[in-house]
C-alpha cells in the first residue's frame, strides 16, 4: 500500500513522526505544495493512498490518478478537494473534525489580550531602554482595555466558539452567540440572538463559523455599519469571512477599534491586501491550529482515520 504526503511541512516540520503512517504502508512524504497539476500527478504517481493539506486536488487529478482508493485532508477544512469527483470515483475524502479546539479557542483570546494590552510593543520599549530614561515610573502609548462586564459575540457556536466563550466567561465577559444550530451546551455559556442583535450589542465580535457560501463576506460593510463605534474584531477561522476592504475601511475610520486575525483571503498574504495598511490591526501567519499538542492529535487522528478505512470500517467521510 502506496501513501502519499503531498504537502507535510506545516503539519510536520521535524518535531513529530510520521512512523503511524509507515505502519500502514509506504510513506512518501513532500514538504510543500507543488506549483503544477503535471507536478501533484507525478508525485501521486500509482499511490492508493494520498493525504494533502493544501495542495488542490481538483476533478482533473482525482480523474487521472488510476490507483487513488483513499483521499484524506490533514485539517478540518476540506475545500481543497473536489469531493464529488472523488465520490463519482468511490474514493472516499475524510478530514480531521476536531484536533485543535482548545488552541484555536485560546489563540483568539490571546489575539483579544494583546489587543487589549498591546504586551508585545510594550516589552520591546522596555527592551530598548525606554523605561530606563522614563521620567514617569511607568508608561503606556495605547489605550487599555479591561474585559470584565463586556459582551463578547461569537458567530458560530459549535466546539471552538465554546470553547472561546469558556475563557472569555472566566474573564468576566458576557456571551452572545449566533449559529444556525442551538445546542444544549452551547445554551450554558451563552444568550443565542440572531445576527443583528449580535453585530449591535457586543463590544467584541469574535468569528468561528465554517467557510460557506452563506458566510462568505458576513462581515462586510452593511453588517459593520450595525456595529457598536469602537467594536473589536477577531477572526482566526477562515479569511474570506471578511471584506478585506470594507474591515481596513471601518478601521481607517475608527468604527472598528481594532482587529485581531490569524486568517486572511489569500494565504500567504499578498503585499496589496489592504489590512496591511490598516489602523489597528494584528496579523498573525495562521498559526492558532499550530501547537504541538494539537499537531500530535491531528496526526493520530488522520493515522486512525487511515486505519479504520483499510479496516473497511471508514470515518470522518465527508463525501459520503
Amino acid at each position: 500500500m502506496k501513501i502519499v504526503i503531498l504537502d507535510g511541512y506545516t503539519e510536520n516540520p521535524g518535531d513529530l513522526s510520521w512512523e503511524g503512517f509507515e505502519r500502514l504502508g509506504e510513506l512518501t512524504v513532500y514538504d510543500r505544495a507543488p506549483a503544477d497539476q503535471a507536478t501533484v500527478l507525478e508525485r501521486i504517481g500509482d499511490a492508493e493512498i494520498v493525504y494533502t493539506n493544501k495542495t488542490l486536488l481538483a476533478r482533473e487529478i482525482i480523474q487521472q490518478a488510476p490507483c487513488l482508493k483513499y483521499i484524506g485532508v490533514l485539517a478540518t477544512g476540506y475545500n481543497v478537494v473536489d469531493i464529488e469527483a472523488a465520490a463519482e470515483r468511490q474514493i472516499p475524502v475524510t478530514n480531521i473534525p476536531s484536533y485543535g479546539t482548545a488552541a484555536v479557542g485560546q489563540f483568539a483570546i490571546a489575539l483579544l489580550l494583546e489587543i487589549c494590552h498591546h504586551i508585545g510593543h510594550h516589552s520591546q520599549e522596555v527592551f530598548s531602554g525606554r523605561w530606563q530614561s522614563s521620567p514617569d515610573w511607568c508608561f503606556w502609548d495605547y489605550p487599555l482595555i479591561e474585559l470584565d462586564g463586556k459582551t463578547m459575540g461569537i458567530i458560530g457556536f459549535g466546539r471552538i466558539g465554546q470553547a472561546t466563550a469558556k475563557i472569555a466567561k472566566a474573564l468576566g465577559m458576557k456571551i452572545l452567540a449566533y449559529d444556525v444550530q442551538v445546542s444544549e451546551s452551547g445554551r450554558e455559556l451563552a444568550d443565542y440572538v440572531d445576527l443583528n442583535t449580535l453585530l449591535e450589542q457586543s463590544d467584541v465580535i469574535s468569528l468561528h463559523c465554517p467557510l460557506f457560501p452563506s458566510t462568505q463576506g458576513i462581515i462586510c460593510r452593511e453588517t459593520i455599519a450595525k456595529m457598536k463605534d469602537g467594536v473589536i474584531l477577531l477572526n482566526n477561522s477562515r479569511g474570506p469571512l471578511i471584506v478585506e476592504q470594507d474591515l481596513a475601511d471601518a478601521l481607517n475610520s475608527g468604527k472598528v477599534a481594532a482587529a485581531g486575525l490569524d486568517v486572511v483571503s489569500t494565504e500567504p498574504i499578498c503585499a496589496d491586501n489592504p489590512l496591511l495598511k490598516a489602523k489597528n490591526c494584528i496579523i498573525t501567519p495562521h498559526i492558532s491550529w499550530a501547537s504541538k499538542e494539537s499537531r500530535q492529535r491531528l496526526m493520530d487522528n488522520a493515522v486512525d482515520n487511515l486505519a479504520k478505512f483499510l479496516a473497511g470500517t471508514p470515518v470522518n467521510v465527508v463525501n459520503q
